[in-house]
């Protein structure tokens, strides 16, 4: 890997883990388009926390307020159990179907179908955002979290966005568009968090420093600067009604990706 490489992959990490357009996906679909394999644990637990760090820092206001209002403020421990709830329906999901959501990731047509359906949802999305419920954060019901964090475990299917699933499944559930935006986001701390961690344990297994651990660093970096990009344009095209954009993007990489695979690829 050389610091272009480095720069590339870091990018296009950063970028696609918030926009809905799926992360995984394009990981699976460039993969057997182009013959690129996962550079090692090492680089996949850095650009992890790269982007946990981009979300830390676009919500670092509601992180304080959360922190801080775990003893005496009512809407904060709401929100925290809310996470928690949250979470623990995404882990669940994980452990019963994650072997079979994994088994998908050598199947790129089967990415690409996934990628129409993320595009059906992005485009649900720009409907419902355009008449929102009236839900607030103190006023979810745990059901709401539950629902919304089984949505973030489905997305472990490559061509699911993790990003678009969660916050159709807020929207739905009658969130209002500011409420479901932060939830998604503070919904995917825990997660990402968590895979960072059990790719991190094999790290300590391996026998000294990794040779490009300054490339690794600089991806990580790149992975930071454009997950807080990608979370501002994914929060702007959501107010501004313009998150259908997505949809199409996803149509047509799903497309190309079914007909590239089935034809071409035979």
């Amino acid at each position: 890997m050389n610091l272009a490489e480095a720069a590339i992959l870091g990018l296009l990490q950063g970028f696609a883990e918030f926009l809905p357009i799926s992360s995984s996906g394009h990981l699976v679909i460039s993969q057997h388009l182009f013959g690129i394999s996962q550079p090692g644990v090492t680089f996949e637990v850095l650009v992890h926390f790269g982007t946990m760090l981009s979300i830390v820092t676009v919500f670092w206001g509601d992180l304080v307020a959360l922190i801080k209002g775990l003893a005496n403020n009512r809407e904060q421990k709401k929100l925290f159990i809310l996470l928690l709830v949250g979470t623990i329906a995404t882990g669940f999901v994980g452990l019963v179907l994650g072997s079979f959501f994994k088994s998908l990731f050598e199947q790129p047509v089967v990415t690409g179908f996934m990628l129409l359906i993320t595009g059906i949802l992005v485009f649900l999305i720009s409907r419902l955002s355009q008449s929102p419920g009236g839900k607030t954060i103190e006023k979810m019901s745990y059901l709401d979290g539950v629902v919304t964090g089984i949505f973030q475990g489905i997305a472990i299917i490559p061509g699911i966005s993790r990003s678009g699933s969660t916050i159709l499944a807020s929207l739905f559930r009658g969130l209002k568009r500011q409420a479901a935006i932060k939830y998604s986001f503070l919904l995917a701390l825990p997660a990402i968090a968590g895979a960072t961690l059990l790719e991190a344990i094999d790290i300590f297994r391996m026998p000294g420093i990794p040779e490009y651990l300054w490339l690794y660093l600089f991806a990580a970096f790149m992975a930071f600067l454009a997950g807080i990009l990608s979370i501002k344009i994914f929060i702007k095209f959501l107010n501004e009604g313009k998150f259908y954009y997505f949809s199409y993007y996803c149509w047509f990489a799903g497309a190309f990706t079914i007909l590239y695979f089935l034809i071409f690829k035979k």
